[in-house]
């Protein structure tokens, strides 16, 4: 019998310059599409390029630059993650009921998302049921433990530390943006850095190539749903925090805006590839355009338009990618 001893495919510089290539240039497209709209919609309401609006778009881009971080991990290693917006709602609701203590609520908060990460990580790295399935699932699970506790009516308390670290400014930065700005050169620095964010894109490129080289592939999938929940539990205190009341539907929606922004800056859905700067743009993008949408007082159906609007552009540059 005679036994295949090829070596995994690795990665040449001139492989990885081009791959660093194409992500620049998606960037600066990106880049180039929100200066785009920014400049149009100042010229029809100079109202939009104010520091307190500039200062809102950057606040509420944090609750879903952290999920689209997240989503972005789990789709690089060919996942999904449909229970981001449910592990958001949930935390907020059952952090913010037991405890007012900020540091506390914010500890456990992280560890509700991890635990969550955790089951949604085991069910398709060790059980093998399809990413869909598993988070659809814990996604309604989720849903039906919030309502069993707050029997329908959430009233939490949020301390006022909490509220200013979702509202509040240093020096007039907003905070939110600066949390989100940690958290995301951390993962750039894992991802771009560490051997273990070379084993995560190997695993969504080839799976089999990465157990090839001695890769415990099943517990780099799992790891990439715990990072999904724990920022998906950071997005949900910061929204809750932003908004000011506990809600059993908060982040309602994030886990298709999440997904489209991923997708839009650069993350493919056939594994393997990911950029933090360009998932971060897209989320910016996102939610400049829902911005827009209130500015220019057009009716806020319009931001469904939007949504779907970009998730046909999404598909299409994903497809777009597939066949480059």
């Amino acid at each position: 019998m005679t036994v295949s001893t090829a070596a995994a495919p690795q990665k040449t510089p001139r492989n990885r310059s081009t791959v660093r290539a194409m992500q620049n240039r998606e960037r600066i497209l990106l880049a180039g599409f929100l200066a785009a709209i920014w400049a149009i919609t100042t010229a029809l309401s100079p109202r939009f390029l104010t520091p307190a609006n500039l200062s809102d778009i950057l606040v509420q881009t944090a609750p879903l630059g952290f999920v689209v971080l997240g989503q972005m991990v789990v789709i690089i290693v060919r996942g999904l993650d449909l229970s981001v917006a449910s592990i958001m709602a949930t935390v907020a609701v059952l952090s913010t009921g037991l405890i007012d203590n900020t540091a506390v609520i914010f500890v456990l908060g992280l560890m509700l998302g991890a635990l969550i990460g955790t089951v949604n990580g085991g069910l398709v790295a060790y059980r093998r049921v399809t990413p869909f399935l598993a988070t659809l699932a814990t996604m309604i699970v989720l849903q039906g433990i919030r309502f069993a506790y707050t029997k329908g009516a959430p009233g939490g308390t949020l301390p006022e530390a909490f509220r200013w670290l979702a509202t509040g400014d240093i020096f007039g930065i907003p905070v939110a943006p600066i949390a989100l700005a940690v958290v995301a050169f951390a993962l750039h620095w894992v991802l771009e850095r560490t051997v273990y964010g070379r084993r995560l894109k190997l695993v969504g490129t080839n799976p089999d190539a990465a157990r090839m080289t001695g890769a415990p592939v099943r517990l780099i999938v799992l790891s990439a749903y715990v990072i999904s929940g724990l920022t998906a539990a950071l997005g949900g205190l910061f929204l809750v925090g932003y908004v000011g009341i506990v809600d059993n539907w908060t982040g309602r929606g994030y886990e298709l805006d999440s997904i489209a922004a991923a997708v839009i800056g650069g993350a493919a859905l056939s594994g393997g590839k990911g950029s933090v700067p360009g998932v971060l743009l897209a989320a910016l993008i996102l939610v400049s355009l829902f911005n827009i949408v209130v500015i220019l007082g057009l009716p806020i159906e319009w931001q469904f338009v939007i949504k779907g609007t970009l998730i046909i552009l999404a598909a299409t540059v994903y497809m777009k990618r597939r066949r480059v």
